[in-house]
């Protein structure tokens, strides 16, 4: 059987919702699904307000994996996240389970399905030297180091990426190599064409969520809007009162980076604060269309207006025989 259905598309494009009453509705036909999850920041237990979790009671509704397993003081890479994410799909699969794949972490989801390109882990010794830089004079030493010895990276990566910047230096000093060339070799193989990917076993199907511009700006807007009035302040005050310094990775994204910035008075109001999320929010959406947009095979659904083609479409992938 081994039904594997991704379901992706730009941040507040209606993942969830659509996953659980996907999997509620194969439930009252008797058909047994689990929910695994790819947004990288749904890992980690510690946040909650600003990621739009699923609530306690979706969770508790529809089987969910990979959510609230690892704390935002260690951040999971795509590596671990492959490990965690095969072992628990082979395992459902073994349950005949239909899974469903859920997430906007593009990045993730093309390592787990295509597999990554090599970058060596750094020693602990370097890390260490490397983190303590980037706490000191930020991001702009690194840059300056890639300009000089991996000026691709720097064309390749968006600039607020730190997290892949500061990989990228890791990469050149362990093996003195840029990383840019290991992306070009892994480009080479078709890593958005995921009808050719390492699993012959799973049988795909990939339902991505999109919807016009403007209404979508809307939602994202309102969105924060919840966020924040849900108590997204009070988190993030709690978290650093917790003795987070603000530049753990999941700190850095977007919604937290805001609001730890508003927090330490980056910001003159509250409402500057939410523009700018609003803002962060827009151009998250654009790199994921970006990312999406090359992913084939794939097929595209308003998640408000095609809810019931998404239904009967899903109903024809689980019944016809592989």
């Amino acid at each position: 059987m081994n039904k594997l259905v991704i379901i992706s598309g730009p941040t507040s494009s209606g993942k969830t919702s659509t996953s659980i009453s996907l999997a509620t509705e194969l439930k009252k036909l008797g058909i047994s699904s689990a929910i695994v999850n790819f947004d990288s920041l749904l890992f980690y237990k510690e946040l909650t307000i600003g990621t739009a979790k699923p609530t306690n009671e979706e969770l508790e509704q529809v089987e969910h994996h990979l959510v609230n397993i690892s704390s935002a003081k260690e951040p999971l890479n795509a590596s671990d996240y492959i490990k965690l994410a095969e072992e628990k799909i082979i395992e459902l699969f073994k349950q005949n389970k239909i899974v469903f794949l859920v997430g906007g972490s593009g990045f993730y989801l093309r390592a787990l399905i295509k597999g990554m390109y090599e970058s060596r882990t750094p020693n602990e010794q370097l890390q260490k030297e490397l983190d303590q830089l980037y706490k000191e004079q930020g991001i702009a030493p690194f840059l300056s180091y890639l300009e000089e010895h991996d000026p691709q990276s720097l064309v390749n990566l968006h600039e607020n990426d730190h997290y892949r910047l500061i990989r990228a230096v890791e990469h050149h000093k362990m093996t003195g190599e840029p990383i840019s060339k290991e992306k070009e070799r892994f480009d080479q193989k078709n890593p958005y064409d995921f009808s050719e990917n390492g699993h012959p076993d799973w049988d795909i199907f990939h339902l991505y969520l999109d919807l016009p511009k403007d209404e979508h700006w809307e939602i994202i807007q309102k969105r924060t809007q919840k966020m924040f009035d849900d108590g997204l302040v009070d988190e993030v005050q709690s978290l650093l009162d917790q003795g987070f310094s603000g530049l753990e990775k999941p700190l850095q994204s977007i919604g937290y980076k805001e609001t730890v910035g508003y927090l330490r008075g980056e910001y003159s109001t509250i409402n500057n604060c939410q523009e700018r999320l609003n803002i962060s929010t827009r151009q998250l959406a654009k790199s994921q269309r970006t990312f999406f947009k090359k992913v084939s095979p794939k097929v595209q659904y308003h998640p408000l207006q095609d809810k019931q083609k998404i239904h009967q479409d899903l109903l024809k992938f689980i019944t016809q025989k592989n």
